[in-house]
């Protein structure tokens, strides 16, 4: 490709592999990542954003981290880890670096000593309940260009350990409920994982025929979860959401590096970039093996600046995996239709990276770009980007602006949002012809979470005590072709059921403010632009029931 790309070379990609090989990077989401597995307490599982659909004037974040926790992996369970930094980060700008970023950092009061393995010693009814053994707090803070400022301190809602021992896990989860200093609320602690997935893609792409879908994979698992909601004039360029709506988020983790020794891990040494997440499955299914670790202690704004990560969007090995197993026909490359959804975001007129004109414009003039933002300091890079402008549907659409629901994926991310789907069908080509590939319309038939989320903050179901084995046998693996809204068992959302040196890894660091509908893409395959207005075609043999519904933004029909 020619501009930036080209007169990046390989020299960039040699520079940035050298400075993370100091220190090993790690990476994001569900253990796609060969350093970052080896430490899921800072491993990153999804980013969400959208606007809240319950209280006006606000944005919603939920960062996830520590997938696939099994209820009963006690005594130990999943901890914060206390020597890193939780990040948020906005850009609100366009020039891929943070303007906003919020952090979390942890303290541990561990009060079982050398007099019990147990987590607790007894039911705990609240936060403060004695026989609650293992506790930990947080502080809050935010920097906007400087350096750090305390907005707020809480305890964290501990794991769901059991109903025994917690009974009922909804007063926990309402008191850790915590108000910030300049508005806006948070929780911190568990939760049911909201990210709803046949993850047997890895399989050959499901078994080679598709026979391998229809398993929510991740039922009955758990995450640590920071939900974050905010007014939106924090958030936005100049505190002016009308002028400037639209703004980039992703999350990264920050370690120090552990030196071992039998029995202890002392944190030695400065800060240093451990995971990153901006669209889900990027690093899954956009790049090689050996690209994913370096690529997540990557800032954004060195993204385009990587020929070797670029070219994973133009070339996506997805779309050849789909023609080499089912026979489905690889649209022509370079996909410069990804790189306005992945990298640039779709606007009007927004060009592509190598200059020529956008195969695809979003059919969304009524909203309004970013005023005060200058195009001269543009920056292509990955993260999910959110039109803060676009109301929330009463009616959403799992497949977001696939469907014609434009505040839905890939404009920010809602939790109810199909992102196996949506990602599918667009990688496969959806995005440059206007029209769904029929052969992928039941998609991984994963089409909602097994359990309803909530219809106010924080949004994401309480966190599970059933086993793996339990919802196998209650059939409450999520598929399409279930009457029951994609849930064979959907229990309420409040019923607590439903001597060497360890080196982490490497760096730390905003959006298209040409973007209508800022919209990212999972692993460079992301749909928008003109296909809103499609007309969902689907197999008369596999109608699609809605599933468990939840506020108008973060639930739905997912």
């Amino acid at each position: 490709m020619a501009g930036a790309l080209a007169t990046a070379g390989t020299i960039a990609l040699t520079t940035a592999l050298a400075s993370i090989s100091a220190g090993p990077a790690g990476a994001s989401s569900h253990r796609e990542a060969p350093l970052i597995a080896a430490d899921p307490a800072v491993d990153n599982t999804d980013v969400y954003a959208f606007v809240s659909p319950d209280r006006s004037g606000t944005v919603t974040f939920v960062a996830n981290w520590f997938g696939l926790q099994e209820p009963n992996g006690g005594p130990t369970f999943y901890p914060w880890a206390t020597e890193a930094n939780y990040d948020i980060h906005i850009d609100n700008d366009g020039n891929a670096k943070s303007d906003v970023s919020y952090r979390l950092t942890f303290r541990t009061d561990d009060r079982r000593g050398n007099d019990t393995f147990l987590y607790n010693n007894g039911p705990v009814e609240s936060l403060d309940d004695e026989n609650l053994l293992f506790r930990q707090y947080y502080t809050i803070s935010v920097s906007k260009g400087g350096g750090w400022e305390k907005i707020g301190e809480g305890q964290v809602a501990p794991s769901n350990v059991g109903a025994a021992s917690i009974p009922d896990y909804a007063p926990l989860r309402d008191q850790a409920i915590t108000p910030l200093r300049g508005g806006g609320q948070t929780y911190v602690g568990a939760a049911e994982d909201p990210f709803f997935a046949d993850l047997r893609v890895f399989d050959l792409l499901y078994g080679g025929d598709l026979s391998g879908t229809g398993q929510d994979t991740l039922a009955a698992t758990d995450v640590n979860t920071w939900a974050l909601q905010l007014p939106l004039p924090e958030v936005t360029a100049n505190g002016d959401p009308d002028r400037n709506p639209v703004i980039g988020v992703w999350s990264a983790t920050e370690r120090r590096t552990l030196q071992l020794s039998p029995g202890k891990a002392t944190a030695t040494g400065p800060d240093v970039q451990v995971s990153r997440l901006g669209n889900p499955l990027v690093n899954e299914v956009v790049l090689p093996a050996g690209l994913k670790d370096a690529f997540n202690g990557l800032q954004p704004v060195q993204d385009a600046t990587i020929p070797e990560v670029v070219d994973r969007v133009t070339d996506p090995e997805v779309a050849r995996l789909l023609e080499g197993i089912y026979g489905l026909p690889a649209p022509a490359t370079p996909r410069n239709d990804l790189v306005e959804i992945y990298l640039t975001g779709i606007a009007e007129n927004a060009p592509t990276l190598d200059g020529t004109a956008p195969p695809i414009q979003a059919d969304l003039n009524s909203q309004v770009l970013n005023a005060d933002a200058d195009p001269a300091r543009f920056q292509p890079s990955e993260m999910l980007r959110l039109n803060t402008s676009i109301e929330p549907t009463e009616d959403p659409d799992r497949l977001g602006v696939l469907a014609g629901d434009l505040q839905g994926f890939p404009n920010g991310r809602r939790l109810g949002d199909d992102v196996i789907d949506i990602s599918l069908q667009a990688v496969a080509g959806a995005a440059q012809t206007g029209t769904l590939v029929d052969a992928l319309a039941d998609g991984d038939e994963v089409d909602a979470n097994d359990v309803a989320f909530l219809d106010e903050f924080p949004y994401v179901a309480l966190p599970g005590n059933r086993t793996a084995a339990d919802s196998a046998s209650a059939g409450s693996a999520c598929g399409s072709g279930s009457d029951s809204g994609g849930s064979g068992a959907t229990p309420s959302s409040d019923d607590g059921t439903v001597d060497t040196a360890v080196v982490p890894a490497a760096n730390s660091t905003d959006w298209n403010p040409m973007a209508v509908v800022a919209v990212g893409s999972l692993g460079g395959a992301l749909l928008a632009g003109s296909v809103a207005a499609l007309v969902l075609r689907r197999r008369p043999d596999r109608a699609r029931p809605a599933g468990p519904r939840g506020p108008g933004a973060p639930p739905t029909t997912g």
